[in-house]
């Protein structure tokens, strides 16, 4: 039996596939909205059963297009977020102007459930761009649609995200790897099916109006997030930490790439604790714990960036 007609908006990244899949294995049917549907169709199409997945293309900024995508749900999800800013991907228009629009359509069409995907630990950042758009995007939610749930994830990571992977990339060739801030800053990680977990659940216990922070069931130092991959890749490197000025001198160059490293406002937000905030309602306060722990996790997929690959696992279990 069908139940909630479920919409999800960036539903091709790392959180949207597997929620799709945590979705319409329940009974949920999913609309997927993607601005390339030649592009990203394609992968959509794989991660669901036929019949409970249809893939929509529209342009998020077209009122009219979304105004009858939202009418014809009952939940409204809101997973688009970008981490560096590129061409008409500002973030003013993707975590600000974007979640306006649908917050306001959500109110007009009387949508039951709308979940935002917003991040952790902003409110200290008022050097970060980033930050400010997020916060700032939250605000335009409260204003327009009181029922909305925010959830504020600290780093989600998995074996499709651009986290781990990157370092363990990185970690693989470079022989001394920096630390910012001398890697004291702390985080909550949490792995993507715990968040797709709490999403499941707040969908299915008709949670309303509430700010959930997602967090992970330990707290790492972004120092011991580097050793616990080392450690998963049997690597040893030189971890070293570097002044601000030299900092903000590399991610000034990372930041030339087409998908950085690093930049100066992810610089700038680094500083900055990742964990849970004083007064903050967390997935643990709701009844829905995570319960994956980072290190255990990474070890799943690690052996991608290991010599032998999946052989090499066999040979670490020998030794």
């Amino acid at each position: 039996m069908i139940t909630k007609k479920i919409l999800i908006f960036g539903a091709s990244g790392q959180i949207g596939r597997n929620l799709i899949r945590k979705l319409t294995k329940s009974n949920y049917k999913v609309t997927a909205v993607t601005r390339d549907i030649h592009k990203k169709g394609y992968i959509l199409k794989t991660q669901a059963p036929i019949g409970y997945l249809e893939i929509k293309q529209s342009n998020i900024f077209d009122y009219n297009s979304l105004s009858k995508l939202i009418g014809e749900n009952d939940v409204c999800i809101n997973l688009v977020g970008i981490l560096f800013e590129k061409g008409k991907n500002s973030f003013k228009n993707i975590h600000v102007d974007f979640p306006d629009l649908i917050s306001k359509i959500c109110k007009k069409k009387n949508i039951n459930q709308m979940i935002h995907i917003s991040a952790l630990g902003l409110a200290d950042a008022k050097n970060s761009k980033y930050a400010l758009s997020k916060l700032q995007g939250e605000k335009k939610i409260r204003e327009n649609f009181e029922k909305a749930v925010i959830i504020k994830p600290s780093l989600v990571y998995s074996v499709d995200d651009s986290f781990t992977t990157r370092f363990f990339t990185l970690l693989s060739l470079m022989p001394i790897f920096p630390l910012y801030y001398k890697g004291i800053t702390k985080f909550t990680p949490i792995h993507v099916s715990d968040v797709v977990n709490l999403i499941f659940y707040i969908i299915s216990n008709n949670i309303l109006s509430k700010d959930i922070e997602a967090l992970g069931p330990e707290v790492l130092t972004f120092k011991q997030i580097i050793e616990k991959l080392l450690k998963s890749i049997n690597k040893k490197r030189l971890l070293l930490p570097i002044p601000l000025t030299l900092a903000k001198v590399s991610a000034s160059f990372f930041q030339l790439f087409p998908h950085p490293l690093i930049t100066r406002d992810q610089l700038n937000l680094l500083k900055y604790d990742n964990i849970k905030s004083d007064n903050g309602i967390s997935n643990f306060d709701l009844g829905c714990p995570s319960k994956i722990l980072f290190e255990e996790s990474i070890k799943s997929y690690s052996y991608n960036w290991m010599e032998g690959g999946k052989f090499s696992i066999k040979k670490s279990n020998q030794n």
